[in-house]
């Protein structure tokens, strides 16, 4: 199960979500293993940076809209925003660390 402090978002709530502040999110589906090896990094990222940063996860199957408008053709899908305005993509599994220092370049 998911940490509260990781928000699941979909095509309608994502906008005002990212819309403010930095917020990590990750283009992912259930059935992805990889994914699945994403989400304990993630919630552990999430409970290091103690509420500085706004993580999110975007199901594709659920919210293709987003995953679409941002070209999203390979999960997972980590993309940083800043304000709104994407910053920094990884695709494939990534580490906590690649992702602390990514979040710190966007700070």
């Amino acid at each position: 199960m998911l940490d509260e402090k990781v928000i699941n978002l979909n095509d309608d709530k994502f906008d005002a979500n990212i819309a403010e502040g930095i917020t990590l999110v990750d283009f992912w589906a259930p059935w992805c293993g990889p994914c699945r090896m994403q989400t304990p990094i993630l919630e552990e990222l999430a409970e290091s940076i103690k509420g500085r940063v706004k993580i999110a996860k975007v199901n594709v199957d659920e919210a293709s809209g987003v995953a679409g408008s941002f070209g999203v053709q390979a999960i997972p899908t980590l993309i940083l925003f800043k304000d709104g305005k994407e910053v920094q993509r990884f695709i494939g599994v990534q580490s906590k660390d690649i992702l602390v220092d990514a979040i710190g370049s966007a700070l």
